[in-house]
């Protein structure tokens, strides 16, 4: 019997350690620090959820040294008495309710701008309430 010959194998190259990754490049703008806490813009926005943020800056450490914070707080707690007293015309009849269905959109649409312009850190007066909250604020 012939045995058949087998074709050589073939050597296996050496085992190669996977090329390192390097480190990505370092952005300019940095995180902020742990102990920071929110940015003044973030703090701002965050007002105008409901009233109890909006307290809760005004009474924080950090927070309260700071006027944009204090402003935007401050107007929001005003923009709150606005809606609580335009609660009241509800109770009257037909006119009452066009006045508080009409205040209460006029309130929506301010309170909008107010979120948006202080997300980007801008300040917005409302009249009247905004003039309050710059004096109290120290703006």
């Amino acid at each position: 019997m012939d045995e058949q010959q087998q074709p050589p194998y073939e050597q296996v190259p050496p085992y190669q350690q996977p090329p390192q990754y390097q480190q990505p490049p370092q952005y300019a703008a940095q995180p902020q620090a742990a102990g920071e806490g929110l940015s003044d813009n973030a703090a701002a926005a965050i007002a105008y959820i409901t009233i109890i943020p909006a307290i809760i800056f005004l009474v924080m450490e950090p927070y309260n040294r700071k006027p944009f914070v204090k402003f935007n707080c401050f107007q929001c707690l005003g923009l709150a008495v606005v809606g609580f007293v335009l609660g009241f015309f509800n109770i009257i009849p037909i006119l009452g309710q066009i006045i508080f269905l009409i205040g209460m959109l006029a309130l929506m649409v301010l309170w909008v701008i107010c979120l948006i312009n202080a997300s980007q850190g801008k300040v917005f007066k409302v009249p009247v309430i905004g003039n309050f909250a710059a004096q109290q604020a120290g703006l």
